[in-house]
């Protein structure tokens, strides 16, 4: 797992992250962990995954659309790349 250090924190931030942490039953290492990955993994995060199969839905794609993929595509196995 990274590592990392966050310098220069001022001791009202701090003061508060302690409390904070307290409130919750964490270390303060716990806490702003916490923090941070809510900060940046939200759970209202659209997956491309999901947004993909809502874009096929809304506009009426069915498997049959996708069998021509099969149909068509070349099945021929690709060459490995050479390196001389």
């Amino acid at each position: 797992m990274a590592m990392l250090t966050v310098r220069n924190v001022p001791d009202d931030v701090h003061r508060a992250l302690r409390v904070r942490a307290a409130l919750h039953g964490h270390s303060t290492e716990a806490e702003v962990r916490e923090i941070l990955a809510i900060a940046v993994k939200p759970e209202t995060r659209v997956c491309m995954g999901d947004a993909l199969a809502a874009l096929g839905r809304t506009i009426g794609l069915t498997n049959g659309d996708f069998e021509v993929f099969d149909r068509v595509r070349d099945k021929t196995p690709a060459e490995p790349l050479g390196f001389e």
